[in-house]
Parts: structure tokens; C-alpha cells; sequence
């Protein structure tokens, strides 16, 4: 299993674990990031190792490259005295420094190869962690309004179950009565309060003739004018 297969593997892991717990939401929702950022670092350790391994496949191919150059060179020097026997043997030489160089050097195009995807892989990580991040902002907000749309519903719906509008109509209906009732009382107070009608109606009469007085003489006073 790979870096990221393994990342990815712990990631969902850690996810699914904290769905089943049924943690608070936003609890849960900031944790992500915050352990996809731990995998990163150990993605990042595990690239850097792949980095190190690359260097020294290359120093190993160009030190069995080196070597295998300077075994020909002395093969060189063999023949040029004349010694045939020694040349062989330093050209057997050669050929093994060359073959480990070799194996060395296809080692090292692999691991280059390996190492540039284990960056892709990386900026690709990285990138998800950024979009993961975004995500977690939007649903933490969605969550802070269902949350606060749920609080209102239950609010009215606990309203409704404890008849609160109910009892408002019950107390308009008492009101109602009262004022009826002292209506009643005032009426019946004054019908039957002893006094004179008659008596009540010349009263009455007597403020009608002094204002109807008061009227005819403003009138007088203004067609002197």
C-alpha cells in the first residue's frame, strides 16, 4: 500500500468513526482538516524519503559509472605494456562496476519517476485539504442555520402544544365579560340610584336654554361689528 492509499485509508477511517459516534457536527467538521493536515506531514516524510533513496541511487549509479571508467583506464594502461593478462582481468573488472552501474542507473530512473508522482500526489493532497477546509466553513454554516431553524419550530411548536395563543383568546373572552358586566352595573346604578328623572331633564333643559342664550347674544354682539 502506498503513502496516499494508506493516507487516504486512516483518513476515512478517522471520518467514519466519528459519523458513528454521532459527534456535534462542527466538532467533527473542524477535526477533518485538522487530521488530514497530520496526514499530510507523514505524506510529506514518506516523500522525502522517496527524495532520499532517489540521491542515493544516483550517487551509486555515477560512483559505479566512476569506477567502471577507471578499471578501463588501467585496462588501458595494461596494454600499452604489453600485458594482456592484467588488461583482461581489469576489463572484468570494468564490466562488473559497469553492470552494477547499470542496475543502479535504471533503479534511479524509476525512483525519479516515483518521486515526481509522489509530488503530484502531494500538491494534489494539499489541494484537497484547501477544498476540504472551504467545505467544512459551508457546512458548518448550513449546520449553524438548521440548527437555529429547528430551535424556532420547536419554539412554536411547543407554543402550539401548550396552548399559549389559546389562552390569550380565553383572557379577551374574560375581558369581554368584565366590561359587560360593569356596563351592566353602571346602567342599573343609574336606573335605579333614586333620583328624579324629572328633575334630571330640567337640569338638562336649563344648560340647553343658557347655552342657546349665550349663542343669541355672541350673535347681537357681531352684527354690531
Amino acid at each position: 500500500m502506498g503513502i496516499f492509499d494508506r493516507v487516504s485509508t486512516i483518513f476515512k477511517a478517522n471520518v467514519n468513526s466519528a459519523l458513528d459516534k454521532a459527534e456535534d457536527p462542527e466538532k467533527m467538521l473542524s477535526q477533518i482538516p485538522t487530521d488530514m493536515n497530520e496526514q499530510l506531514v507523514k505524506a510529506k516524510q514518506g516523500v522525502a524519503a522517496a527524495i532520499a533513496d532517489e540521491k542515493r541511487l544516483g550517487r551509486e549509479y555515477k560512483n559505479g559509472a566512476a569506477s567502471a571508467e577507471e578499471w578501463e583506464g588501467k585496462a588501458t594502461v595494461a596494454l600499452e605494456k604489453s600485458n594482456e593478462d592484467l588488461a583482461k582481468k581489469a576489463l572484468l573488472r570494468r564490466n562488473e562496476h559497469q553492470q552494477l552501474a547499470n542496475d543502479y542507473e535504471e533503479q534511479w530512473e524509476k525512483q525519479k519517476a516515483a518521486v515526481n508522482q509522489l509530488k503530484d500526489h502531494l500538491l494534489d493532497l494539499q489541494r484537497r485539504i484547501e477544498e476540504a477546509q472551504r467545505k467544512k466553513n459551508l457546512l458548518v454554516a448550513r449546520q449553524k442555520r438548521a440548527q437555529a431553524q429547528k430551535q424556532i419550530h420547536d419554539t412554536i411548536s411547543g407554543m402550539q402544544k401548550n396552548n399559549a395563543f389559546s389562552t390569550f383568546d380565553r383572557m379577551n373572552a374574560k375581558v369581554d365579560e368584565y366590561e359587560a358586566k360593569a356596563e351592566a352595573a353602571a346602567e342599573m346604578s343609574a336606573e335605579f340610584s333614586g333620583e328624579d328623572k324629572l328633575e334630571a331633564e330640567f337640569a338638562a333643559l336649563k344648560t340647553k336654554t343658557n347655552v342657546d342664550d349665550d349663542l343669541a347674544a355672541l350673535k347681537a354682539k357681531v352684527a354690531e361689528k
